[in-house]
């Protein structure tokens, strides 16, 4: 994966396929093949870490502490669910650069 060829890493795979009469739970390879199948594309590790980005799921797997939780347990705050989803994606979209796209796009035709 990290040279950037997913098609020989689905080769690999193919041949330790699980049987199509076992059930999905307890075809850890089938699940894998099926998920880089269905992302052409979307593995350009080459790219990312020649850009010295990470490739691993670390960083935004902890970055729920600073993005979500920091902001869920201010002192005296409360949330409602839908409220609170609301406000993820608001922090998610400043977060991705796209904060002012998305002002703009509320602004009345």
């Amino acid at each position: 994966m990290k040279s950037g060829d997913s098609n020989a890493v689905l080769k690999v795979l193919a041949p330790h396929l699980e049987a199509p009469t076992v059930d999905d739970k307890e075809a850890p390879v089938r699940a894998c093949h099926r998920y880089i199948s269905n992302r052409p594309g979307q593995f350009e590790y080459p790219r990312a870490l020649a850009a010295d980005l990470p490739i691993g799921s670390g960083h935004i797997e902890s970055a729920h502490r600073y993005v979500i939780l920091q902001r869920l347990t201010l002192s005296g705050a409360w949330w409602k669910l839908t409220n609170a989803a609301k406000m993820l994606a608001l922090r998610v979209t400043r977060g991705n650069g796209n904060w002012d796209l998305y002002w703009e796009s509320t602004k009345p035709a």
